[in-house]
């Protein structure tokens, strides 16, 4: 994966743009990022991406180290999600993250309360995604443009408490034996189901 240096891909010196990174012009660059970003300091990628942002925020419960974490911070960089909130445990896996981490906004709240308490200090509505009776299925549900979507952890799901307080729950469609969807592929539904709402399509890669 990447490239190599920029005197082997490239024909002419090595722009002189301070968005750019000296030592991966001379070494190469074998990051995980899309082509427009090769070469760029981490700094210069996050402020790129930074306006480019989405509106809208995520959410997991982290109350006994759930592995899932890593794959929704990974996703939520994939779509340019404003943050991502871990709640309850701040520790939590990045392996699956793979090193995305470094380029997305995250914060922590010690209890689903704090959240709560931030995303209306924020003017965001807060959605829930679980399957539950009474949610409203995602796949005809109007998400709101400016929310934080909410997951639990896998097998709990959302917790009672954030569902009580939560603006609205939606539900995933299922048709298999399965009770629940893997709480990461989870995230990258909804996320996705936000982006088809409101995203700018123009601006993906």
């Amino acid at each position: 994966m990447g490239v190599g240096p920029w005197a082997d891909e490239h024909d002419g010196p090595a722009p002189a743009d301070p968005r750019y990174d000296a030592e991966l012009l001379a070494a190469g660059d074998t990051r995980n990022v899309v082509d427009a970003y090769r070469y760029w300091t981490r700094e210069a990628i996050v402020a790129d991406i930074d306006d480019r942002r989405h509106p809208f925020h995520v959410a997991i419960e982290n109350f006994a180290h759930d592995a899932n974490i890593g794959t929704v911070v990974r996703t939520a960089n994939a779509f340019a999600a404003a943050a991502v909130h871990i709640v309850g445990r701040r520790r939590w896996n990045r392996r699956g993250a793979m090193v995305t981490d470094r380029y997305q906004h995250l914060m922590h709240h010690d209890s689903v309360a704090d959240l709560l308490d931030w995303a209306r200090g924020e003017g965001l509505a807060v959605v829930a995604v679980d399957n539950t009776p009474g949610a409203r299925p995602l796949e005809t549900a109007d998400l709101p443009r400016n929310c934080v979507l909410l997951f639990g952890q896998e097998g709990p799901g959302v917790s009672e408490g954030a569902q009580q307080s939560a603006d609205v729950t939606v539900s995933i469609a299922q048709f298999g034996s399965t009770r629940s969807i893997n709480a990461g592929v989870a995230a990258g539904i909804a996320m996705h189901a936000w982006v088809r709402q409101h995203a700018d399509l123009d601006r993906a890669w």
